[in-house]
């Protein structure tokens, strides 16, 4: 999200190859997803995707059963699937305690910010015992997420804010990748291959994690002699891939220095692989992107793409349900802060690997 607007406040495995690793992976926590579906509607957010693992949803707290709610992306968002797909699994062992888990996530990105906050002001009113929450927007979200803790609510932020948002909210862990480091890697990346001006689209101008992936290109390249902008485009593009590569299209032609094209998601990343050959710029504008998918790894192994920044989301999902419910259950928390899932760089020397992870549905 693996995705937001604060104007408008809106908003995978390691092989014994070895994926060249940006940030270490930091230690796992114990297995925990069968799940059934249910509804629930955050007021004003648009109607909310849940879905509960286990026993009931609500008064859990009192009764000594765990009840974790997850707050996430889109229900048709490919990379919040990778997610939910690795808090499934962790909720196996929720479900086995007597437990539940509980997925929420938005319509639509395009307010992002207070649709986030409505949804961790839902998961409150069920009486949880945590709530696991990517701070995208902490203008809007850090008042909903601050009233949890205030009501003794265990939270845990993932994804996206950082230690920082979890230290500031009085969350209790960071679970996920640098977004900066992330950035900075790519960065460096594009100028090592001859790249001498990037562009970062972002298509949720004003979240936290997308700006601060395109600065950690920036920086990247700036500190190998490159250089890097942003194009900015409004929040409503992303899910319209027609749009997106108009815009990035409309970029290139306009500006023929451009020779480098990042994007701060894989659907954006196949509007853009679209846009570079419309404009006839295959043979100069190199591609990459962060996340990962099918399309991603099939044009990096066949060298139509330079990366992808992996920040392995299926691990966010399964970690972060985890150590809510190991903590909840027997007071175990590891000591690092934060723990990192990533970044990992895929290229055409790790593709392979990657490769085999999407196939067994956990990258």
């Amino acid at each position: 999200m693996e995705r937001m607007q604060i104007r408008r406040s809106s908003g995978r495995r390691l092989s014994g190859r070895g994926l060249t690793v940006v940030s270490l992976l930091a230690l796992s926590a114990a297995a925990l997803t069968g799940c059934a579906s249910g509804k629930a509607t955050g007021d004003g957010a648009g109607q909310a995707t849940a879905t509960a693992a286990g026993g009931s949803t609500s008064g859990t707290k009192s009764n000594g059963k765990a009840s974790i709610y997850v707050i996430g992306g889109k229900a048709d968002d490919p990379f919040w699937s990778a997610i939910k797909r690795g808090g499934e699994d962790a909720a196996k062992l929720v479900k086995a305690g007597g437990g539940s888990v509980t997925f929420l996530g938005p319509q639509n990105y395009d307010n992002l910010g207070p649709d986030a906050a409505k949804l961790t002001l839902t998961a409150l009113s069920q009486n949880p015992s945590a709530i696991v929450v990517p701070d995208w927007v902490p203008e809007n979200q850090d008042a909903a997420i601050k009233q949890a803790v205030a009501k003794g609510v265990r939270v845990f932020v993932y994804n996206a804010g950082g230690v920082e948002a979890a230290k500031r909210t009085g969350g209790i862990k960071y679970i996920g990748s640098d977004d900066y480091e992330a950035g900075k890697a790519g960065g460096v990346k594009f100028a090592e291959s001859g790249a001498k001006n990037i562009l970062c689209v972002n298509t949720v101008p004003g979240a936290a994690n997308s700006e601060v992936r395109c600065k950690g290109i920036a920086d990247g390249a700036k500190s190998k002699g490159a250089k890097a902008k942003q194009l900015p485009l409004p929040s409503s593009n992303f899910g319209n891939p027609s749009a997106v590569t108009q815009a990035i299209k409309g970029a290139l032609l306009k500006d023929s220095d451009v020779d480098a094209l990042v994007t701060i998601g894989v659907q954006d990343a196949d509007s853009a692989a679209s846009a570079i050959d419309q404009a006839k710029a295959g043979d100069k504008v190199k591609l990459g992107t962060f996340d990962l998918s099918d399309s991603q790894l099939t044009r990096i192994k066949s060298g139509k793409q330079l990366f992808a920044i992996d920040q392995q989301p299926y691990l966010q999902g399964f970690y972060s349900v985890s150590m809510a419910n190991q903590y909840l259950s027997y007071g175990v928390l590891p000591p690092q802060n934060p723990l990192l899932t990533g970044p990992l760089l895929v290229t055409a020397d790790n593709v392979d690997a990657a490769i085999a992870g999407t196939k067994a549905g956990v990258r």
